[in-house]
Parts: structure tokens; sequence; C-alpha cells
């Protein structure tokens, strides 16, 4: 089980933790949510718990819980710039179908 994350991804969050001044990596997990079922939640994490999954990759550390892995196993995460649309892509093997804005994603 892993979750990885690319060059460009690393390299903009840890530019977003050095703005921030503190942080030990990104969390990356799932909820409920969009007319697909699930969503991506982004956030950064100060305390890593005893029931997160901790991957490192470019020096940066990706923490997971248990439950949401189930669904990010094997995923990378990347940081692309397309035009003037610029942000973190999910390129999940698990996904079996996704809304038409691309906000959710089923399994």
């Amino acid at each position: 089980m892993a979750l990885t994350l690319t060059e460009a991804a690393a390299n903009r969050v840890r530019l977003f933790l050095d703005k921030r001044g503190k942080g030990v990596g990104l969390r990356v997990a799932v909820k409920p949510s969009g007319c697909s079922g699930m969503s991506y939640v982004l956030e950064f994490v100060d305390e890593i718990e005893d029931v997160d999954e901790v991957f490192e990759n470019h020096g940066v550390k990706i923490i997971v819980d248990k439950k949401s892995m189930l669904y990010l196993d094997g995923t990378e995460l990347d940081y692309t710039k397309e035009g003037l649309n610029e942000g973190f892509k999910f390129n999940n093997p698990n996904v079996t179908g996704e809304c038409g804005c691309g906000e959710s994603f089923n399994v």
C-alpha cells in the first residue's frame, strides 16, 4: 500500500508548509461528497496520529488515515499548471467514474 507525490507536488507542499511556518506534512483523505460519491481532502498536519499511515516522497510526508487508504492506495498526487488553472491532480487507479465537474469520484 502506498501513496506518492511527484516532485512538482512535493515542491508545492514544501512551499505551503514554509509559508505556514509549521506542520509535519500533508494529510490526504477522502470524504463522502458530490454527485459521484467521494471527494478528496487535503490539509496540513501538525501532529501525526497513531492510526495514520505515513509515506515520504521527495522529503515530504504524506499522512493518510486507514479508512481513506482503501480508496487511495496506489494514488499519485501531482501539481499541474494548465493555462490559467493550476492545482493538485490525483492520479488514482481505483477510480471507476467521475462526475462531470471533476469534484467527486467513485470506486
